[in-house]
């Protein structure tokens, strides 16, 4: 397994788009989808390797002088719980500390709501995110969003 920084713009949308289109249980919705594929072109951006076929990537977004948002991440199904989105998060986590960011956010959808993102839920908690604050309908009412914050210094 590989870890690349990327730089270029439509190496990353293609990335993204690769490994979100084969995660319909977390990206069906395809405004949301093509939203995430648009705004990672210009972002701090990871992706994993598997030989020199992309299996997951990393996207941060800064969202204050001292915070940083991990923004949408992907790993392929049969990938996961192998360290691939850890080994991605780890390596976000120490280009945003070194980029002078004191924080890290994360959004996801509530414990309880769904199995997959009860799952994801679980992932960023064992990463050492806390819960900060749930906003109801920040993007729907079938979608209760859960930020999740860590300190980086």
């Amino acid at each position: 397994m590989e870890i690349r920084q990327l730089t270029n713009t439509e190496e990353k949308q293609k990335v993204t788009r690769f490994v979100l289109e084969a995660l319909p249980e977390w990206f069906g919705i395809p405004e949301a989808r093509e939203e995430y594929i648009r705004e990672c072109s210009n972002k701090i951006f990871f992706s994993a390797y598997d030989k020199d076929r992309p299996v997951g990537f990393l996207c941060l977004k800064e969202t204050g002088n001292a915070t940083i948002e991990l923004y949408v991440m992907g790993v392929l199904k049969e990938f996961h719980r192998h360290g691939v989105g850890r080994e991605l998060f780890h390596r976000a986590k120490k280009a945003a500390s070194e980029a002078g960011y004191s924080f890290m956010q994360v959004k996801t959808v509530q414990m309880g709501k769904y199995e997959e993102y009860d799952r994801t839920n679980k992932f960023y908690l064992s990463l050492g995110f806390q819960e900060f604050e749930v906003f109801p309908t920040l993007w729907d009412d079938w979608n209760p969003c859960q930020i999740y914050i860590m300190c980086l210094r």
